[in-house]
């Protein structure tokens, strides 16, 4: 958990540098542990010994998926999304509307944009896009 949690947070002030930083490392972690672990299917992957990205998923939710910047376009962000489909008929997923990186990403994969929001319902206050799969 505590590899996710920092994984996360690294992707989020990488990649995602125009949202707001509301929570500490150890807040990070506290969510990670009790909020997504116990709710989620949790999936990881691995590079080189070290976690390259991850994907939870509840309830026809993604609710994350990251990957670490240095490890972007090696099929780590499809695999996971992949995995993340099987054995299910829908997902839908937020994402920032300023992040296109990850809009092209779900939309190249099947992912329809569903609703644009004002941001006023996310903890960030951060514009946002919900996207939805259905398995065909």
């Amino acid at each position: 958990m505590e590899s996710v949690a920092r994984l996360h947070r690294h992707v989020r002030r990488t990649s995602l540098p125009y949202l707001p930083d509301l929570h500490t490392p150890e807040e990070d972690l506290a969510f990670f542990r009790n909020r997504v672990f116990p709710a989620a299917e949790v999936w990881l992957a691995e590079s080189e010994a070290e976690l390259a990205g991850f994907a939870a998923v509840r309830e026809g939710w993604l609710d994350h998926l990251y990957v670490s910047p240095s490890r972007h376009g090696r099929g780590i962000g499809s695999a996971l999304l992949v995995r993340a489909k099987e054995g299910r008929r829908q997902l839908d997923l937020w994402t920032f509307q300023a992040n296109g990186q990850a809009r092209r990403f779900y939309e190249r994969r099947g992912f329809r944009l569903a609703e644009l929001t004002d941001g006023s319902a996310n903890e960030e206050r951060v514009p946002d896009a919900r996207y939805r799969w259905v398995d065909d």
